[in-house]
């Protein structure tokens, strides 16, 4: 918006972004939007492309956590987590698509999370939702750059939202055996709240980046921490590919 760009303004309560929009009136426009309803995803896309005419960008951030050992963990929130970070971001993409197929032109950004590319105890099915939107996200970009479409995956690491404080809910269950590794790791985040040294505004203007450039990555880390646990989980993959090569090998005919 102070860059000029005219952008639809998504939340479940258009009241919560009204700030955004009071201080951009000339280009900011608001909608309301929860992606788990599909009536509602579809007549958000029509409402945007009535006011502006075509979308050119799609900022897929809607997204919640949860925090529980895969013991503890229960169907119900679980499945409430992969309406949203999931299967609420691949709607809103299959509805865009149409439009940006028929303009040969566009740009999907996903935002995923260094919890898509590196898994930590207490976040098994948190990790499962961004693992998958990792790899719905690949499939789509080589799918659609052919189109003039572009795709990318931003994986951001601890950065100071209310994620680890107000969207991410805990299993009402506990088990005392995973004191040490799930509840460790969750009291740990849960305590790094609003200390968190990604900053979101920088985050947001990194992505700016991203489209504005000619030729964008498919994934962009955010975060000194997302790069130091990309390149950890990189060397762990060599490690086991390297020393159980024999044994890969020595499965073909």
């Amino acid at each position: 918006m102070e860059a000029g760009y005219l952008v639809a303004v998504a939340s479940r309560k258009t009241e919560d972004v009204q700030d955004i929009i009071d201080a951009h009136p000339d280009t900011a426009f608001p909608v309301r939007l929860n992606v788990t309803d599909y009536a509602q995803v579809r007549a958000a896309v029509q409402l945007v492309l009535a006011k502006f005419g075509r979308i050119d960008v799609l900022v897929n951030n809607a997204g919640i956590g949860y925090f529980a050992a895969i013991e503890e963990s229960e169907e119900e929130d679980i499945r409430n987590m992969f309406e949203v970070n999931f299967w609420g971001l691949s709607e809103m993409t299959r509805q865009v698509l149409p439009f940006m197929r028929g303009q040969h032109s566009g740009h999907i950004i996903n935002i995923a999370s260094i919890g898509g590319l590196k898994s930590f105890p207490s976040l098994g099915y948190y990790h499962a939702t961004k693992y998958a939107v990792d790899g719905l996200s690949e499939a789509l970009f080589k799918e659609v750059s052919p189109l003039g479409i572009k795709v990318t995956i931003v994986a951001p690491g601890a950065f100071r939202t209310d994620w680890a404080g107000r969207s991410a809910k805990d299993s009402a269950v506990s088990i005392p055996d995973y004191a040490a590794t799930s509840e460790s790791t969750k009291q740990w985040i849960r305590g790094t709240d609003g200390k968190q040294a990604g900053n979101p505004v920088l985050a947001a203007k990194a992505i700016i980046t991203v489209v504005e450039a000619p030729k964008p990555p498919l994934r962009l880390l955010l975060g000194q921490d997302a790069l130091e646990g990309a390149r950890i989980k990189l060397s762990e993959l060599t490690a086991d590919y390297d020393a159980w090569q024999e044994t890969t090998l020595s499965c073909d005919f």
